[in-house]
């Protein structure tokens, strides 16, 4: 079944079940100069990451502009970063990501990556203001699936929304009816942008993407679209608008790397 809209701008909240979930979330990828962003991620960590009081002011200025929500895993700069942020009267939900671990992004071990302290993380963004807690994509797209389901489990049980993340939303997508228990979980992270960057398809045109469309809508799942900008490739206008097209998107994150951006990227979005 279609999904009625009305016209996507993303400044709303999400309403479901107990919870209100902004419908903008910042992400953490600057912050954490994620490697898939190749020779910029020196410059982010040098920049960003290790100077916790400038992300703080990038977090103050996304509240300010409108997103209501941040994207945040246990990591003791980010972490500092917003508390900093919340001292100076940030007004943002979290949404958590469990079980992150420092494995290499562009090569992941993830018999490691499933070694990680998942219990450590529900602890403590359960301090936080955390309405959805979503299990990491290394974790996820491991196929461990009583795992996937234990850490699913633990977070339902401590009153959060749950739900999980992929790097790949075909194979993935196409394997969760047969190997996990649906009612587990609400939400479901993936990336989608109209370039089919960091997707598990060679392209996203318009066939390709009813198709996709399909497949999503059948999980019956609260979406949230990540890599929206593929990492920076496209402009905001072109990767919202795009995202603007789709019927089957929730919730969207972005990630920024400064004060600046953050006002464009909201500027753009709000003109839609």
């Amino acid at each position: 079944m279609k999904r009625n809209r009305g016209g996507i701008i993303f400044d709303k909240n999400l309403d479901f079940k107990d919870k209100s979930i902004p419908e903008t979330i910042l992400g953490y990828g600057p912050f954490m100069a994620e490697p898939y962003y190749g020779h910029r991620a020196r410059l982010y960590y040098e920049d960003l990451y290790t100077q916790p009081e400038k992300m703080a002011e990038i977090i103050l200025k996304a509240n300010d502009c409108g997103a209501g929500a941040i994207n945040l895993v246990n990591d003791k700069n980010i972490l500092k970063a917003f508390d900093l942020a919340c001292d100076n009267g940030c007004d943002m939900k979290v949404i958590a990501t469990i079980g992150k671990s420092d494995v290499d992004y562009l090569n992941p071990n993830y018999d490691v990556a499933c070694e990680v302290d998942w219990e450590e993380d529900i602890e403590l963004f359960s301090a936080y203001d955390t309405p959805v807690m979503l299990v990491d994509e290394f974790i996820t797209d491991a196929y461990k699936w009583n795992l996937t389901s234990k850490i699913l489990t633990h977070i339902n049980d401590i009153g959060s929304l749950s739900g999980i993340v992929t790097a790949f939303p075909y194979r993935t997508t196409d394997l969760l009816k047969d190997n996990i228990d649906m009612d587990l979980f609400d939400f479901y992270m993936i990336p989608l942008n109209s370039f089919a960057y960091m997707m598990d398809t060679p392209s996203f045109l318009k066939a390709q993407r009813e198709e996709f469309r399909q497949k999503i809508l059948d999980l019956n799942k609260k979406i949230i679209a990540c890599r929206v900008l593929s990492v920076g490739i496209q402009t905001p206008q072109e990767g919202f608008t795009f995202l603007n097209s789709l019927d089957f998107v929730d919730l969207m994150t972005f990630g920024v790397a400064s004060v600046d951006e953050i006002k464009k990227d909201m500027e753009v979005l709000k003109g839609l």
